[in-house]
């Protein structure tokens, strides 16, 4: 059976969470393959809504397993305050797996990531101050800790000490901080292993076996195309692969396994943090986009930054993960507007480019050209099918599909599981 990708293709916030629970009934396995607890998931379920930081969203759907795969960084506070909370509004979360190579995130590396964005000032990246880019930089420079180290003692203590005789300097020599305590550091991930080894595998080995038994595998990406290390909007981007390719890094499962890749778009744009943002508004067409839509951070609670639909980031989000299908969300909060402008391309210093441009300066300066398509006013929030749709919904939807680089499978007109139009199925 196949392996199948979930990926934001604008700033994230797109809705990946609900779009993995619409499919977590069908299928066996729901991986998250990067990030860590700097980004979030919002399911709604009848009356109960779910805020997921740290988990896959597969937690909700009992049957599925969920997996924290390799690529991923954890705070183990978080984890397991994430899971009681669970637990106690009656969620079984006990089918948990979590890869043993998989990151940890120190305490020190939650006090680098905040005062490093503090010594930036002007030119801060806009971090959730979690220690999420610490940790990934720790990882490339060899100087990390795994899951796997905390189960044996010496090791972990070994590579603790080793790590803080640099951070140690830059603490308190740049930052004139308090060192940290190799030995507090310790003794706080020792207090979580019992706890944590029964949830702990080789989840690589876990996914080929699942798959070669002809079991469905879903990976959903955190954050979004335009925030991977890679291929977002450098440097105002995440520390991680939030792509299609970072699925099989952050996974252990082989690109040949992967049958589709699913993007999700909102039917605007929102952004967190800082860096560029071509169809961002500031009037109050951005507020009542902010209102309708709810906008505010799962994890950090930030007002997102909100602008139009950007069909070149679309297309570009197409192309680098292969996107065969996208799932258009909120189209609802759309509602009341007699126009609705759409980024078709980009003025750059006076010339007309369709594409991203291929240079940071040349985003920086890009101004959006847009074209605008008639608005409705009607309720959609109870539209099942795509003809439930008034006709000009449907044209906006059918003018998006066509500049986007993909068909548009999935169409949400609300926040609950049931507020759904499928107009092509996704497995």
């Amino acid at each position: 059976m196949p392996a199948v990708v979930i990926v934001g293709a604008q700033w994230g916030d797109e809705g990946k969470g609900k779009a993995t629970d619409l499919l977590g009934s069908r299928v066996d396995y729901v991986v998250k393959f990067n990030g860590g607890n700097n980004a979030g998931h919002t399911v709604v379920i009848g009356d109960q809504k779910y805020a997921l930081h740290l988990l896959p969203s597969g937690i909700l759907s009992p049957g599925c397993i969920p997996v924290i795969g390799n690529g991923v960084v954890v705070d183990l506070e978080v984890l397991f305050h994430e899971i009681d909370g669970l637990e106690e509004r009656g969620i079984d979360t006990s089918r948990l797996v979590i890869s043993a190579n998989a990151h940890v995130i120190a305490d020190y590396n939650r006090t680098l990531d905040k005062v490093n964005e503090r010594f930036l000032g002007s030119r801060k990246i806009g971090t959730t101050g979690r220690g999420i880019g610490p940790t990934y930089a720790d990882k490339m420079n060899r100087l990390g800790i795994r899951i796997q180290d905390l189960f044996d003692e010496k090791i972990l203590r070994q590579k603790v000490e080793g790590a803080l005789e640099l951070k140690n300097q830059i603490l308190t020599k740049v930052y004139n901080r308090r060192a940290a305590s190799a030995d507090e550091i310790v003794e706080e991930l020792l207090s979580y292993v019992e706890r944590l080894r029964p949830m702990v595998a080789d989840t690589a080995l876990v996914l080929h076996e699942a798959l070669a038994a002809d079991k469905t595998v879903l990976l959903e990406a955190g954050q979004a195309t335009l925030l991977d290390v890679d291929h977002g909007t450098y440097p105002f981007v995440t520390s991680s692969s939030a792509t299609t390719g970072g699925a099989c890094t952050g996974s252990g499962i082989a690109p040949t396994a992967i049958t589709r890749v699913i993007g999700i778009v909102k039917a605007y744009a929102t952004r967190v943090g800082e860096g560029p943002f071509p169809t961002e508004l500031f009037d109050d067409d951005g507020e009542q986009l902010r209102k309708n839509g709810a906008e505010f951070g799962t994890t950090t609670g930030r007002p997102r930054r909100c602008g139009w639909y950007d069909a070149p980031i679309a297309r570009y989000a197409a192309r680098i993960n292969g996107v065969t299908d996208f799932v258009l969300t909120k189209l609802d909060v759309l509602t009341g507007w007699e126009q609705i402008p759409v980024c078709v391309a980009y003025d750059v210093d006076g010339e007309r480019v369709d594409e991203m441009p291929m240079t940071q300066t040349g985003f920086h300066h890009a101004k959006p050209i847009y074209e605008f398509f008639p608005g409705w006013t009607e309720d959609i929030s109870a539209a099942r099918t795509f003809e439930d749709l008034p006709e000009t919904a449907q044209a906006y939807v059918l003018a998006l599909e066509g500049m986007s680089g993909a068909r548009i499978s999935t169409i949400g007109v609300g926040p609950d599981r049931e507020q759904t139009i499928v107009r092509h199925d996704l497995l």
